[in-house]
């Protein structure tokens, strides 16, 4: 299936379907190669997403959502087909540092404190400590964590460690934020705030996001819009505009319009589970 829908994001003009898409997938597939025959991950998959999009992907476990993610950071390679970030290859997108990544678990350094675990990017790309300093001050301020760039990791809360997480991937600046399923982990109360704390983040940052998640309510609060996959390997079965409000508020999962997006998500994961064999 091809993507061609556009969803305005919050925050931005009426002039977004103009501009160059920041990632194009087509006809991308991925099988490994295992000891006990081929892993077919993904298949034909076709993607586009534009420039200040909120775009989540959700489907279930071990439908390949991760895999694309990884591919579009040129931590896999597609068996077939092709990827574009920026306009260039994934790996030319890596080098050039054009995306910033978050992964499911923290991954801070128990031994750096909050400042210097944000800072640790900027320290390879050779960044002045007077730069680091104020790029660290600045991005933790957006995470809500100003005040605890001296504590460390174990001093944290898992909500705190994952929102410093993000201030590293903010660190460089860069254009997009792959995101895979950051808030997982985390209690319902703790998520709904973060989730807040992110659209915040977006709508302030205007960065491109693309977010994993196995969260219906969180899909819809969320995105732009939201590529349902179906299970491996895995293939797009449904894109959803979410044409809720550019400020949105908890209490908007109990709307009308809310439930009737969620629900059509329901249906696309219910009908992906045909193409089960």
């Amino acid at each position: 299936m091809t993507v061609t829908t556009v969803a305005q994001a919050p925050g931005q003009d009426a002039g977004l379907a103009s501009r160059r898409p920041v990632i194009a997938v087509e006809g991308l597939s991925l099988t490994f190669d295992t000891a006990d025959g081929p892993v077919y991950a993904l298949s034909n998959v076709d993607l586009t997403v534009e420039e200040g999009e909120f775009v989540s992907f959700i489907g279930p476990s071990g439908c390949g959502k991760t895999t694309l993610l990884r591919v579009l950071a040129d931590l896999e390679s597609a068996t077939s087909g092709s990827a574009r970030v920026n306009g260039v290859s994934p790996e030319e997108a890596r080098l050039g540092r054009q995306y910033g990544y978050v992964f499911q678990a923290p991954a801070l350094y128990p031994w750096r404190t909050v400042e210097k675990n944000v800072t640790l990017p900027l320290e390879i790309m050779g960044y002045p400590a007077s730069e680091r300093r104020e790029r660290a001050k600045r991005n933790l301020e957006l995470v809500n964590l100003t005040g605890f760039e001296g504590k460390y990791p174990w001093q944290l809360s898992g909500g705190m460690q994952q929102r410093a997480s993000i201030a590293r991937a903010l660190s460089f600046d860069p254009k997009l934020l792959f995101m895979d399923e950051p808030f997982g982990a985390l209690d319902e109360i703790v998520r709904d705030k973060l989730n807040d704390q992110l659209l915040a983040l977006w709508r302030k940052t205007g960065k491109t996001v693309l977010f994993v998640t196995h969260s219906i309510p969180e899909a819809v609060y969320l995105s732009t819009r939201i590529v349902v996959m179906s299970p491996r390997p895995g293939r797009i079965i449904d894109t959803i505009d979410c044409n809720l409000p550019a400020h949105r508020t908890l209490d908007m999962r109990e709307t009308p319009e809310f439930l009737a997006i969620a629900q059509r998500v329901r249906d696309g994961l219910r009908a992906g589970h045909s193409y089960d064999d």
